[in-house]
């Protein structure tokens, strides 16, 4: 069999699994999203980068010495609910900017099986649709139950929160200094100017 070192091997047509997944030997980042292949952005500019740092900094630290765990990209983070969990029946892998996991049972090796207990994504040019609709509705059917999305250029954060019947609502806007309230983790203090620091 001829290993997969390449994007173009690929036929973005067919769906596949994390099964499948596992096998290839890119140099690109890659999701999978209900079996098809989505393409990463191109390597995110220095502003998203300064603003995942912004955010998952102060998140590590807060996190030192508990059982919540926080991960950036790339890290794999398989969604999966009714199938069984195995890699031929996953077919949904998400590279999220920032998340963090409270039940250790789901990490392993690999990175995290089930969903996130948070997940913040920040928007890059060409992916609004893939974090505003697409990933807004893989997210909420597995269960994440806090959405972030960061929008750079409008310096914006828009919080979901999942509620009691499996759907997000909108928890509120932020886009002037103050603080941003984390359900997820109440005693963190997320202040929007430190977000937005150097961008």
């Amino acid at each position: 069999m001829v290993p997969i070192t390449d994007v173009s091997q690929l036929d973005l047509s067919r769906r596949y699994t994390y099964a499948d997944y596992l096998t290839w030997q890119l140099t690109e980042w890659v999701e999978l999203i209900r079996g098809r292949v989505r393409l990463m952005s191109p390597a995110p500019k220095r502003r998203h980068q300064d603003i995942s740092r912004n955010i998952s900094t102060p998140i590590a630290w807060f996190l030192r010495g508990r059982q919540c765990k926080t991960y950036v990209a790339p890290f794999d983070v398989r969604l999966t609910r009714s199938t069984p969990n195995n890699d031929a029946s996953i077919e949904t892998v998400v590279q999220p900017d920032v998340c963090v996991i409270c039940d250790p049972q789901k990490l392993d090796d690999r990175g995290c099986l089930g969903a996130p207990d948070w997940i913040i994504e920040i928007l890059s040019p060409g992916n609004f649709t893939r974090d505003t609709k697409e990933k807004f509705d893989l997210y909420e059917e597995a269960g994440v139950r806090e959405y972030w999305v960061v929008e750079p250029g409008q310096k914006n954060i828009i919080v979901y929160l999942l509620d009691e019947a499996g759907r997000y609502q909108l928890r509120g806007e932020f886009y002037t200094p103050g603080l941003v309230p984390v359900a997820t983790l109440p005693e963190l203090q997320m202040e929007w100017a430190e977000v937005f620091e150097g961008v």
